[in-house]
């Protein structure tokens, strides 16, 4: 029995070659490859799809986690995987949380992408190696390790946001945006708003822009 799978990815030449690549497995099956999250949750409603194939950023908006989010919340939801070119921390565990099966990166192997749509619609979850490294660094060092939400205030930090900004885009109040900062700091062991962006793009907890 065939794997039905769903692609989802902006760029044309994109969809183009991983349907070219699940060409080359009998067993995998394309019911389509669509270019937003919008018409990504239109498929999945519609067609039954066993594995919906996801990017992360759609014209430069990050849109694939909540879709994800959205897709699995679907009665009788089709598993979804993740395959993109962003690998930090605040990526991976917001694809995760959002209920991803498995996270790869575009760089993977084109027996690794196969590999985990299979383990993807069995059950099981599938990290491509560098991400699978990353999520046991960082259980092993949970002392250092940021919630999602201090990831996504940080994230913004380092983008070179206010406090404000960063309230009224988080839905949040300043003194909560300030707490999470409070937090941050002694987690990465500076003191400084400067210092939190420095250390957590060392340790590859935030991309380096």
């Amino acid at each position: 029995m065939s794997v039905r799978v769903l692609i989802v990815d902006d760029h044309p030449l994109m969809r183009t070659g991983l349907s070219a690549l699940f060409e080359t497995d009998p067993q995998i099956e394309v019911i389509g490859a669509v270019g937003t999250t919008a018409e990504a949750l239109v498929e999945a409603r519609r067609a039954r799809s066993d594995v919906v194939l996801m990017d992360l950023q759609f014209q430069r908006v990050f849109e694939g986690a909540a879709a994800t989010r959205e897709i699995r919340a679907l009665p009788d939801p089709p598993a979804v995987l993740v395959l993109t070119n962003f690998d930090t921390d605040a990526d991976i565990i917001e694809a995760i949380e959002a209920g991803a099966a498995g996270y790869l990166l575009k760089d993977a192997a084109p027996e690794e992408i196969t590999a985990a749509i299979h383990a993807a619609a069995a059950g099981q979850t599938a990290l491509s190696p560098s991400v699978a490294t990353r999520l046991l660094a960082r259980m092993q060092r949970p002392h250092t390790s940021l919630s999602a939400r201090e990831l996504e205030v940080l994230s913004l930090v380092a983008a070179g946001h206010s406090n404000t900004d960063i309230a009224q885009r988080l839905h949040l109040s300043e003194t909560t945006v300030k707490s999470h900062l409070a937090h941050i700091y002694p987690k990465l062991g500076v003191s400084s708003r400067t210092a939190a962006v420095a250390a957590a793009r060392e340790a590859g907890i935030i991309g380096r822009g």
